[in-house]
């Protein structure tokens, strides 16, 4: 580090010199490039304490937004502590919707409200959407509330009206009344003087862009502007940027934006990488400063994060170098199963442990939810205490609670919470006034709610639909006990949440959430193969979902990759990078290239979140859906620099199957082919035996196997204009092919990118 004069301010001391350089390059655009774990919360704080210090501005002149509520008070905090007092008057420093919300109170008429309009939360925006749809004569069974929820959710984060929504969009919803619904949706808010978590945004677009006056006088307002985790914006944030501060529209142009490209990972929620990479063309005279020394990671681990970071085309690009010591290399491990893959981590944990590792400092991430689930069985069986970060552990989820009322109905009729949990889950029109009757019949009696039930069905206290459903519901119980004996535990399982209507309602729901539920599901059913009986495997699940008031700090924590951005770890495990796991076959039907470039940036923070040690770990075979599946290792472990990784295998062909993966020859070439499976795959299975043929295969949830076809050759027997089916989309015609990818008019899903393999023709 180059040394700094003795007369230099504290909040510069102990900078580098590209990090001082973002602190006092304060006039004009800059855009911060900074890696993973290259300081950049400090950089941007120091920047802020060098424009109050230098009086380039008031306290309240300075627009400092971020995406969390944590970071927003993060950064004061570290403000306070450099400059004293003076940052407690900073009024604008906040999140996007929190600064938002703050201007629109001032302006609340010119969008048709009232100043102390209410903000309504996720629950509230449900109920009503719900009642709009069938006031506009929709079965809200059909079109649910919480697909429309996303869809408008998606429009306003690209600060779309209704009158904006394209055309092909709006037939995503009830044959072409989603913009109809969205526009009712917001005469509703007007009314009930109301607003949703994107109107804040819109509505201040839509005044910035109607009224020059008012932005003007923001405009003029904000003499600096900060921006953390800019790669993070979505089309409506960027434009509420650009409109406060490009000069092109009247701003100042001293914005700072700080992000890193490489580290996009949430399209999903709307963000746009676009953003990051086309600053300099919004603000050309903008200055690029590059933060590339990491105070985090070996160089090894670097090393291995960067090569595969390196074969993403859609980035501005940066080298991040280290002065730690070189640590351990990245390692690689082949195991047989998911089984072993956790018997194998707790191994190495408990390991860790006994050399003195703090537990808090040991995390597992992974890339879908319900791979936690045989680890956390694992850790139980072994007394290795573990915490679920952004999410419930796998038994506490909503989808797997109601899945276990079901099941502890059928092995205990007389269980009332497990009745009153599923009695009408999911919906079969036994609501409150249904509920409460069953209720007071069982208060009045003194028998159990499954027993009221049952006297019920047999008198006219309900009406005709309610009594129906309800006998149904009793019919099915007596059913599956009766079954629960004579089926394996899994199929049994299986039967009651497809009989029950459980999986069909989950299905129906397109919500961004309902897929990673049925994951959650087809886990579950996989889970009860290795029990005997019923009530075993729910005394499994009572152990597991035992309360454990263990402190955190005493915890290994497990997670997703999205929710461990921003965090760090002594050792982490990457486990299931596979393909069709990591990267996400779901993912990649859906998006293509877009898509498999962000999951490359998934695992480049899952590998830089490690500071010591980093493991990934792949399978040869994996139960996905319930199913038994032989894998391939997943082509970024093929992007790996040898030189920085020590590979393992636990399997009789030692490292065979992983090195197969390192060939000259591309194993994936040839996937989408025929059976889809190319020459990594065939080698791979004839030297470690991939495929265990014996392995039973029970009944499943949307089973499919996971293969790969990117790279395939195109089918010849889907010509343009031709109709298709996708088991997914549904209906389709296929408007233009590239190479192996087809855009499709989906009947109801609309436009999408997806492989040829997985459609068929009509």
């Amino acid at each position: 580090m180059a040394s700094v004069p003795a007369d230099t301010p504290p909040w510069l001391q102990g900078l580098n010199a590209p990090q001082r350089e973002a602190a006092t390059t304060l006039d004009g655009a800059v855009l911060v490039l900074a890696g993973a774990g290259t300081g950049k919360t400090r950089a941007l704080t120091a920047r802020l304490a060098e424009i109050l210090a230098h009086r380039r501005a008031w306290p309240s002149e300075i627009l400092s937004v971020t995406f969390t509520n944590k970071a927003a008070a993060e950064m004061r905090h570290r403000l306070t502590a450099m400059i004293g007092p003076a940052a407690e008057g900073m009024p604008f420093v906040g999140t996007f919707h929190s600064i938002a919300a703050r201007m629109l109170r001032r302006h609340a008429e010119l969008a048709g409200l009232r100043s102390n309009f209410t903000i309504l939360d996720t629950d509230d925006v449900l109920r009503l959407l719900k009642r709009i749809i069938i006031e506009a004569g929709i079965d809200e069974k059909r079109w649910p509330s919480r697909q429309l929820s996303s869809h408008i959710d998606r429009w306003k984060n690209r600060g779309q009206l209704p009158s904006e929504v394209p055309k092909g969009e709006a037939f995503a919803f009830a044959d072409g009344r989603g913009a109809e619904l969205y526009e009712r949706y917001q005469r509703e808010l007007r009314t009930l003087n109301a607003c949703d978590f994107g109107d804040l945004l819109l509505h201040m677009i839509k005044i910035f862009e109607a009224h020059p006056d008012v932005l003007g006088e923001w405009q003029r307002r904000f003499k600096f502007v900060l921006v953390d985790e800019y790669q993070d914006t979505n089309a409506a944030q960027y434009r509420w940027l650009t409109l406060l501060a490009a000069p092109s529209l009247g701003g100042q142009g001293n914005i700072c934006c700080v992000g890193d490209d490489d580290q996009s990972i949430y399209s999903w929620r709307g963000a746009e990488v676009a953003n990051i990479l086309r600053f300099e063309r919004d603000f050309p005279d903008a200055k690029v400063i590059r933060l590339e020394q990491n105070y985090r990671s070996t160089p090894h681990i670097l090393a291995a994060a960067a090569h595969v970071i390196a074969n993403n085309k859609g980035r501005l690009g940066k080298t991040l170098w280290t002065e730690i010591p070189r640590g351990e290399k990245v390692n690689v491990i082949a195991v047989w199963d998911g089984p072993e893959e956790a018997r194998l981590v707790g191994e190495r944990i408990e390991r860790l442990l006994r050399e003195g590792v703090l537990p808090a400092e040991i995390a597992i991430l992974v890339r879908a939810s319900f791979q936690t689930r045989e680890f956390e069985d694992r850790f139980i069986s072994i007394g290795l205490p573990y915490r679920i970060v952004g999410g419930f552990r796998f038994y506490e989820r909503a989808e797997v609670r109601d899945a276990l009322a079901y099941l502890r109905l059928v092995a205990q009729p007389d269980d009332a919470l497990a009745f009153e949990r599923i009695v009408n889950v999911p919906k079969r029109g036994l609501g409150d006034k249904a509920q409460a009757r069953i209720a007071a019949h069982a208060r009045a009696t003194g028998l159990t709610l499954p027993l009221a039930a049952q006297a019920l069905v047999e008198t006219d206290e309900l009406g005709p639909a309610p009594r129906r459903s309800l006998a149904d519901l009793l019919a099915g119980l007596r059913r599956w006990r009766e079954q629960a004996n004579s089926m394996e535990q899994g199929a049994l399982a299986q039967l009651i949440l497809e009989e029950s209507g459980y999986i069909e309602a989950l299905e129906k729901d397109r919500g961004a959430e309902s897929a990673g539920r049925l994951d959650n599901l087809a886990e579950l059913v996989r889970a009860m193969e290795g029990f005997t009986d019923l009530t075993s495997f729910l005394e499994h699940v009572s152990l597991v979902m035992e309360n454990d008031r263990t402190d955190a700090e005493a915890k290994v924590t497990m997670m997703t990759l999205h929710a461990a951005k921003g965090l760090e770890f002594d050792h982490v495990f990457l486990p299931g990078w596979e393909e069709g796991l990591f990267p996400s076959q779901r993912a990649l039907d859906e998006n293509g290239a877009a898509a498999l470039e962000e999951e490359r940036r998934l695992a480049y923070v899952g590998i830089t979140r490690a500071r010591r040690r980093a493991t990934l770990i792949h399978a040869a075979n994996r139960r996905v859906y319930g199913q038994w599946t032989s894998a391939i290792p997943s082509r970024f472990l093929s992007e790996l620099p040898p030189e920085h990784i020590d590979v393992e295998s636990t399997l009789s062909g030692g490292a065979s199957l992983w090195r197969a993966a390192l060939d000259e020859r591309d194993p994936f070439a040839d996937i989408g082919r025929g059976t889809g499976r190319g020459p990594g795959w065939e080698r791979a299975s004839a030297r470690g035996g991939l495929d265990r043929s014996t392995a039973r295969k029970p009944q499943v949830i949307n089973a499919r196997p996971i293969q790969s076809t990117v790279g395939g050759a195109a089918r010849d027997d889907l010509p343009l204009g031709g109709r298709v089916f996708h088991a997914k989309f549904g209906m389709g015609t296929v408007k233009s092919r590239d190479g192996n990818k087809l855009e499709i008019e989906f009947d109801q899903a609309g436009a999408k990118m997806v492989l040829d393999s997985f459609v068929e023709p009509a």
